[in-house]
């Protein structure tokens, strides 16, 4: 008896967890900005568990984008507390009706990456 392999049509192998996992992967990624990041460390240390199993296919672009959206999202949000804080301090206060747009741009770029992102994985298209 025939040993039977389930293909997409690109060749490759069956992705169908491997896709499951990368929406959970972008869930988590959505919800972090609202718990302090917790969730973002999570979805970093289960899609650094994952990634040998998506090596070489489309969704290895997601790993990838999540990857990148995490490390220069956390970057970004470490300097914009301290422009934070050292302008809100050198303006005793006064800037703080300005100085709140840089935690809170970081904050939208992250969920737009995450957005964008998570767009592409529905339609089963890669990052490019």
């Amino acid at each position: 008896m025939a040993e039977t392999i389930d293909v997409t049509p690109s060749g490759e192998k069956d992705l169908k967890s491997a896709v499951t996992v990368t929406h959970i992967l972008y869930a988590l990624h959505a919800l972090a900005p609202f718990t302090m990041l917790l969730l973002a460390a999570v979805a970093m240390i289960v899609g650094l568990v994952k990634r040998d199993e998506v090596r070489g296919t489309w969704l290895e672009t997601h790993f990838s984008w999540l990857s990148r959206t995490f490390w220069w999202g956390l970057l970004w949000w470490i300097i914009a507390w301290i422009l934070f804080f050292v302008l809100t301090a050198i303006t005793l206060g006064f800037g703080l009706l300005f100085t709140w747009i840089f935690p809170v741009s970081v904050f939208v770029w992250y969920l737009y990456r995450v957005i964008v992102g998570w767009l592409k994985l529905g339609d089963l298209k890669p990052i490019s």
